[in-house]
């Protein structure tokens, strides 16, 4: 059905316009004609008023709808307030989640984990809301600020009577007989523009207005969080954010996760409270206190190998430093901070010498590492070949020796041993690098003849590398962060344009002495209406300020 949305002033209007986009004159006769005018967006049209909508403009106007918009953030509240109810599992270090939540929380804990609760800031759902908030931001304000931005930039200074008289601060009298029209106009001017109105006349018609760019408020505010809101995404794309824990012993090297990056900790060094400096709560406990604790960290890239199985990565130092609680190491935006410590020996390598038990003779030492130990060791006559290596040796069901951990807690070596004396091929054996575990798994037992024969055996301390402590350090990164802050900036100044500042707009026209005025801001009508009481005082029409409210007479 053809819509007729011409005024009579010759100004042919978008379908869905309220008001006349030139004159102002309202094109619907629904409300009374004593009813104040609904100035949302001055009455133009929006795409989401269109009729019969396409299936695009039917998504158009789901996303502008601000009661969908309010839903979506209900929900995605409700869904951040899920996960608050226990520990998401990007807090835990060395924590197995699907064990953790049943043991520590019982059945509920175990439901929270299968319904991926645990990782909800993660998960695809909570990131739809997100997407979903920010889609919703962007339609609702293209929806409303193209609109009210043709509206305000192409304002007509005359406007029709019934929009003026409609307004909720307006004024319908007549001007003194003494009085003329174009210099009261101008005196009137005057007056504003002493109120910083920018002041626009066309004859004895008069436009004035104020702070414009308050109206912009909630749209720089939307642009804010529309960029918050993407950078909160951007989050989960590689290498723009990480928040991982790692553990790495003195000397050790580990990669650092999502990067081609390692980091070494070259050593571990602690100083505790003397008893003297303590105070009386941590004597009593008995206790030594860590006063300062600090990881000397050295950062690699990979140059060659980075992925090649089995083989050690080609690494170059890149930078260097010591990393203190609170003094984060920080390299390219890379930072890693101290988090805890550990102590918890662990050997790292030993000098074992081969010696015969029956002559005591010794054929010589080498160094075994715990971790990449060589393919063989020349001792004297006599070669070790590696056949098998178990950092946490341990047996299975069926007796099968299999490793319970990478981490060299009970390390065992299976070596293949040929020279004189042996047989060609060679002969197996066990070799425990520590008493405990030789005694625990019997070591010249199962070496059999060959162990009646033969030793590995370490003389003294001197020869063994321990790895003392333990450093734990919280590597994070976030290339997202700056727009994080922007956006933050961008919505604060957005709601500060739209708080402390607000739009004031005044009509007048004079025909034939007669002398109409409507005025109108978005907020603190009481202001507004101060403001045109004074100024009509002040050109010699004496008003009662409450006179103003829908209308008032001359006196």
């Amino acid at each position: 059905m053809f819509q007729n949305t011409k005024c009579e002033c010759g100004h042919q209007n978008h379908v869905g316009t309220v008001l006349c986009e030139y004159c102002g004159k309202p094109l619907t006769d629904e409300a009374q004609a004593s009813d104040i005018l609904e100035m949302r967006y001055d009455g133009v049209a929006r795409r989401s008023q269109r009729q019969n909508p396409s299936w695009i403009n039917k998504i158009w106007n789901f996303f502008s709808s601000v009661k969908i918009a309010v839903w979506i953030i209900a929900l995605t509240l409700v869904g951040s307030s899920l996960g608050t109810i226990y520990p998401q599992e990007s807090n835990f270090i060395s924590v197995e989640p699907s064990t953790y939540y049943k043991e520590t929380y019982g059945t509920l804990g175990h439901i929270y984990y299968l319904l991926g609760l645990s990782h909800t800031y993660e998960s695809w759902w909570f990131k739809l809301l997100i997407l979903m908030i920010g889609t919703s931001l962007v339609i609702c304000s293209l929806d409303r600020v193209l609109p009210l931005y043709r509206a305000l930039s192409k304002q007509s200074i005359r406007k029709h009577h019934s929009f003026l008289l409609r307004q909720k601060v307006s004024f319908d009298g007549q001007l003194p007989s003494d009085q003329d029209e174009l210099a009261w106009t101008e005196e009137m001017a005057k007056q504003l523009r002493k109120k910083r109105y920018r002041v626009h006349t066309d004859g004895t018609a008069l436009l004035a207005e104020k702070y414009r760019f308050s109206r912009w408020g909630p749209y720089v505010l939307h642009i804010g969080l529309i960029i918050f809101l993407l950078a909160v995404l951007m989050r989960s794309f590689p290498g723009w954010h990480m928040d991982q824990y790692l553990g790495i012993r003195e000397g050790e090297t580990k990669r650092i996760p999502e990067t081609s990056l390692y980091i070494k900790n070259e050593k571990f060094t602690i100083d505790f409270y003397k008893p003297e400096e303590m105070t009386d709560e941590f004597k009593e406990r008995n206790r030594a206190v860590p006063k300062i604790y600090e990881t000397q960290a050295v950062i690699y890239s990979c140059e060659a190998r980075c992925d090649t199985p089995g083989q050690e990565p080609e690494l170059k130092e890149v930078h260097r430093q010591k990393i203190i609680v609170n003094e984060p190491l920080d390299y390219k935006g890379l930072l890693a901070f101290q988090y805890d410590y550990e102590d918890d020996p662990l050997l790292i390598s030993v000098q074992p010498t081969l010696k015969n038990k029956q002559t005591g003779e010794a054929y010589g030492s080498f160094v075994l590492p715990m971790k990449n130990p060589q393919s063989s060791y020349e001792v004297g006559p006599y070669q070790l070949s590696l056949k098998g290596y178990f950092p946490d040796f341990g047996l299975d069901e069926k007796g099968e020796p299999i490793t319970k951990s990478n981490e060299a807690k009970a390390p065992a070596f299976i070596f293949q041993m040929t020279g004189p004396g042996l047989n060609e091929k060679g002969e197996p054996y066990l070799y425990f690098p520590r008493q405990v575990d030789k005694q625990e798994f019997r070591q010249d037992e199962i070496n059999g003849a060959l162990g009646s024969k033969f030793e590995l055996s370490v003389d003294s301390m001197d020869k063994v590398s321990f790895s003392t402590f333990t450093s734990f350090l919280n590597i994070r990164t976030d290339r997202a962060l700056p727009y994080i802050w922007a956006g933050s900036a961008i919505g604060m100044l957005g709601l500060i344009m739209g708080f402390y500042w607000q739009h004031r707009r005044i009509w007048i026209r004079i025909d034939e002495g007669r002398l109409v005025l409507g005025a109108h801001t978005n907020k603190n009508w009481f202001g507004v209406r101060k403001e045109v009481a004074a100024a009509l005082s002040a050109t010699g029409i004496k008003t009662d300020q409450k006179q103003l409210e829908k209308g008032g007479d001359a006196h």
